[in-house]
């Protein structure tokens, strides 16, 4: 298994190619679908709107967010296609991996004119 950072590092080198081809035009669903597809074919596992959930105060609750991509159950990437970079995105992204108590996230924004401009790397410290 690959550690956390060489995922983290085949994610943007495939959101910069994705996002070279086919600019900030896209839905988010679009990048989503051929983020996980060009990962896949990296050997990658992935998946797609992963339904989770967590406990609290001795009760489980199921399917309470959905994790845009998890690449090989270690890394988080909230996809975003919007025309501003929002606090609030990296905040999402760190509520989930705290939740599933993982360390590296990625918040990939499409939408912007430039793809540098609309990442950003979350990291949980456990």
């Amino acid at each position: 298994m690959m550690d956390v950072e060489a995922i983290g590092k085949d994610v943007l080198d495939v959101s910069f190619a994705i996002h070279s081809k086919f600019g900030s035009g896209l839905l988010e669903k679009a990048y989503r679908v051929i983020l996980a597809g060009e990962l896949r074919k990296l050997g990658h596992q992935v998946e797609e709107e992963k339904c989770c959930g967590f406990d609290f105060n001795g009760t489980r609750y199921e399917n309470m967010f959905r994790v845009d991509l998890l690449v090989d159950g270690s890394v988080v990437v909230e996809l975003k296609s919007v025309a501003r970079r929002e606090p609030v995105f990296a905040k999402q992204c760190l509520t989930y991996l705290r939740l599933l108590d993982l360390k590296l996230g990625y918040v990939v924004n499409f939408g912007m004119a430039s793809l540098r401009d609309g990442i950003e790397r979350v990291v949980n410290h456990l």
